[in-house]
């Protein structure tokens, strides 16, 4: 995880400092088969060089993003949950219980979902909105 140090000490906010820390070790300790690195000033989880999970920071919520597809896979999930999300990126507001479990299913939906994929991002399908 010292690759994610000085993006967590960069965090003015203790608290959630205190967050990002506490979700990025358990991404780490629930799959550590998962290679950590940063990438667009984001902290990120990949497996076999393929892009799994990234974080990051606002005022308001610690954000996470599975990439459209894993959003979409989880769409009713997300909106039966009220969690607030858009086509690309998952928010959780600081003052709110972060939603492990969801988290969970998303990371493991990538991980067989992209155990073909040599690429970094999913291919692009035309003609998809």
């Amino acid at each position: 995880m010292d690759t994610f140090t000085d993006f967590i000490h960069a965090i003015d906010d203790p608290e959630h400092r205190a967050r990002v820390k506490e979700v990025l070790f358990w991404v780490s300790d629930n799959f550590p088969q998962l290679k950590t690195r940063i990438a667009w000033n984001q902290p990120m989880f990949t497996d076999h060089g393929t892009f799994i999970i990234g974080f990051s920071v606002s005022k308001k919520h610690l954000a996470f993003t599975p990439e459209e597809a894993g959003i979409s896979h989880f769409e009713a999930d997300l909106k039966a949950a009220k969690i607030d999300h858009t086509k690309g990126i998952v928010r959780m507001p600081w003052g709110e219980p972060f939603n492990y479990e969801l988290l969970k299913q998303m990371i493991e939906f990538n991980i067989q979902d992209k155990a073909k994929v040599d690429k970094f991002w999913r291919p692009v399908v035309r003609g998809k909105n």
